[in-house]
Formats: C-alpha cells, structure tokens, sequence
C-alpha cells in the first residue's frame, strides 16, 4: 500500500475520518492511484439512500379503490349538474323568450309590468333557489360520503403506522 509523503501519519487514537482516511483500494492494481474513489468526492454531495423495503402486500385494499369514492363522484357530479341546470335552464329559458316570443315578453301581466321584466327580476330567485337546491344535496348525499371516506382514510393511515 503506497503512503503519500505529504500527509501526516494518521493518530491511532482519533476515530477514522470519513473522507480523508478511507480504506485505500485499487481496483486496478499496477496503477499508482485508483480509477473511482471509495469515499465520496464532493463532501456536500448526499449520502446514497438506503436500499428500498421489501414491499408487504397490503391486508386491506388501498382506499383508491373503494366504490365509496365512485358512489362520491357521481353524487358529487349529480349535485353540480342540478345546481347548474337550474340556474343555466331557467336564464336560456330567458333568452329564449326573449328571441322567439317578443310578444309575449312585451305583454303586461298586472297594472302594466311587462311579462319580460317579471322573468327578469325572477332570476335573482331562481338562483338562490339553486344555491338552496346545491346546499341541499350536499348535506343529504355528498357530505354522508365524505365523511365515511375521511373515517376510511384515518383507520387506513392509522394501520400503516401500526405496521
């Protein structure tokens, strides 16, 4: 094993450094200093990771693939689709009214109030209609779901850091 005339004998008594005391290994012998250093060369560079966990199957099924969260997806969509029909319907019903049946839209209903302005006026009610209509079905079918999936989600995070 060659020693480099430049550095100071190692002290028997003081712990091995990791970069400067390495184990001297050649992996091509006849050559005066080794191709790849066994220590690392930057010291700033990571340490390398550990090598991966055997992969345990797991005892339950993950939670992705329950049918809690495609019954909660199609409420979910069931309950944007009304919302939006409702307020979207009536507003084209609107419009339409109004492109197709001026007649009826300039018409007066009581004490001179034109029928065009009354379906005006009554889009401020249909909309919250919608919004009570969205809150509804959130509270009856939506948040039922979400709540039993967040349950799930707790017992299943809860058996992982068991294992």
């Amino acid at each position: 094993m060659p020693t480099d005339p430049f550095r100071p004998p190692r002290d028997p008594y003081r712990p091995p450094h990791p970069y400067t005391d390495a184990p001297y290994t050649d992996p091509r012998p006849g050559l005066p200093y080794a191709a790849s250093p066994t220590h690392r060369t930057y010291p700033w560079q990571p340490p390398a990771p550990p090598p991966p966990r055997p992969h345990r199957a797991p005892r339950h099924a993950p939670l992705g693939h329950h049918s809690d969260l495609r019954r909660l997806r199609r409420a979910y969509r069931r309950q944007r689709r009304t919302a939006t029909l409702t307020a979207l319907g009536y507003f084209v019903l609107f419009l339409v009214l109004s492109a197709c049946a001026p007649s009826f839209m300039t018409g007066t209903v009581a004490d001179g109030v034109p029928a065009g302005l009354l379906l005006a006026v009554g889009q401020v009610p249909v909309t919250w209609l919608a919004v009570v209509l969205y809150e509804a079905t959130a509270r009856r079918r939506v948040d039922p779901l979400a709540e039993l999936i967040r349950r799930q989600a707790a017992v299943d995070a809860r058996r992982e850091a068991a294992r």
